[in-house]
C-alpha cells in the first residue's frame, strides 16, 4: 500500500505537470500469472496478445487467500495475481483505486509461471 501511495503522489505530480485532462498510468507491478495451468489460458492461447486488457477481480471471500485477486481476459478466468505479490493490488481495489492490467509477455514454456506476465497500472 505504501508503494501505491508513493506511486499516486508521483502520478499526481506528473498530472500537475502534464495539465488537466490527461490520464496518467503509473506502473505499480509486473508479475507472472499464477495458476494459469488450471484455467482457460491453454484454450485461449492463440487469441491472447501482449497489450490485451485484463480485468482484476477481488475475491475477499477466497478460502485459500483473503487477499486473492482473480485475473480475467474477456470474461474468462486466466489465473491470479501471485499470493506473494497481491497485497498492494488487493488493498488498492478495496480502497476503490482505479487499476488497469495488461498482458505484457507471452511465451511457450513448460513452466506455467513463465507463460504469461502482466502489468498493473494505477490510473490517475
Amino acid at each position: 500500500m505504501r508503494f501505491l501511495r508513493l506511486s499516486a503522489a508521483l502520478g499526481l505530480f506528473l498530472c500537475l505537470q502534464a495539465g488537466a485532462g490527461e490520464t496518467i498510468r503509473v506502473l505499480v507491478q509486473s508479475s507472472p500469472l499464477a495458476g494459469s495451468q488450471y484455467y482457460a489460458v491453454s484454450e485461449l492461447w492463440s487469441q491472447i496478445k501482449p497489450g490485451d486488457r485484463l480485468t482484476l477481480v477481488r475475491e475477499a471471500d477466497n478460502r485459500h487467500d483473503p487477499k486473492a485477486v482473480r485475473v480475467e481476459w474477456n470474461g474468462h478466468q486466466l489465473g491470479y495475481v501471485p499470493r506473494a505479490e497481491n497485497r498492494a493490488v488487493a488493498s488498492a481495489l478495496d480502497a476503490g483505486e482505479q487499476l488497469e492490467a495488461r498482458v505484457s509477455r507471452l511465451r511457450r514454456d513448460p513452466d506455467p509461471w513463465r507463460r504469461v506476465e502482466f502489468e498493473v497500472f494505477l490510473i490517475l
